[in-house]
């Protein structure tokens, strides 16, 4: 993978910007308070609410979503993924001008064409390779989080260098910026998330704790074992990789974990692990999830309420607890 280096050229050309930052979430709120940080003239738009009034609390000038897209040269739209087209058919779109630059941090909306923009606008993907509170807190340790980059649509001429501009303001120069498309971050991103970080290690945990309950052992042991731990290993992986991980954990926890571990990978997982990516490549996934949204999330709530009523749930509160009260 190429990776790119910020010139002085390219900081000074996103310095003669002004940012809106649309939707002031986890993400929002990071990049906001990091663009600020570094410099950047930055107003925030969103609608009405909670984030609107966090944002003003935070010092900001906040306005609507229209009238920042009116005031503003580089639209960052960081707003959920199945809200977006929404709000930028209603509250972008209509304003948008030549010079512009629509600027986003996850090419879904791009990939699957929930938004097709005018040929006048650069469009570029900014997009940090971490959750909000991570990319504000490595930026205020004097780090980064990484940043994928990649240029949709080159209106002007200089979209590149104002996509490398915003990543270095909001701290990934002093980690990485590496070369990618809106195609390979979108499908690479979905299918993580649910093969692996929102989907299969929390399906792989749970069934193990159920296990363990089913065998007879304290739900509270059963949760602690299975799924408390599991930070303490993904912190080795994140910090040393898999090599190191072994070598830091005991002799019997590694080869355990090596002789069986690849007992569970059967051919029927890695079958339907292709298959959750091919669903992701086809457009399906984000086209059940769009009408899900539109649909008013009814089945999204149901699935969530479900989650949190579950038997390795309730050992988990039970579980904390239990620290709580040791730690008193």
């Amino acid at each position: 993978m190429n990776t790119y280096s910020v010139s002085t050229e390219d900081e000074m050309h996103f310095r003669s910007k002004r940012v809106a930052i649309l939707g002031y979430g986890s993400q929002g709120r990071a990049q906001a308070l990091n663009l600020r940080d570094s410099g950047a003239d930055v107003i925030v738009g969103n609608r009405a609410g909670n984030s609107f009034e966090k944002a003003k609390a935070d010092g900001f000038s906040v306005m609507s979503v229209s009238d920042a897209v009116k005031s503003a040269d580089v639209l960052a739209l960081l707003l959920p993924d199945e809200s977006t087209a929404d709000i930028y058919a209603e509250d972008i779109a209509p304003y948008l001008r030549e010079g512009h630059t629509l600027l986003f941090a996850h090419g879904f909306n791009i990939l699957y064409n929930f938004i097709t923009p005018p040929e006048f606008v650069d469009v570029v993907l900014v997009a940090p390779k971490g959750v909000g509170p991570m990319v504000r807190r490595l930026y205020e340790e004097g780090n980064g989080v990484a940043s994928l980059v990649s240029i949709h649509q080159d209106a002007s001429g200089s979209a590149l260098k104002t996509a490398l501009g915003f990543a270095s303001a909001i701290g990934s120069s002093r980690s990485a910026i590496i070369e990618s498309t809106f195609k390979d971050e979108t499908e690479t991103d979905l299918f993580g998330e649910q093969a692996i970080i929102c989907g299969g290690i929390p399906a792989l945990i749970e069934a193990a704790v159920d296990i363990l309950i089913e065998a007879g052992y304290p739900p509270e042991l059963a949760y602690s074992e299975c799924a408390h731990e599991v930070k303490l290993v993904i912190d080795l992986i994140y910090a040393k990789g898999f090599g190191e991980m072994y070598n830091s954990v005991s002799k019997t926890a590694s080869y355990g974990g090596i002789t069986r571990g690849n007992r569970l990978i059967s051919d029927a997982l890695k079958s339907e692990m292709k298959e959750i990516l091919r669903e992701v490549q086809s457009g399906e996934f984000a086209a059940e999830w769009i009408a899900e949204k539109r649909a008013g999330s009814g089945h999204f709530h149901a699935l969530v309420q479900n989650a949190r009523e579950s038997e390795m749930e309730k050992a988990g509160i039970a579980f904390r607890k239990i620290l709580e009260t040791k730690c008193e």
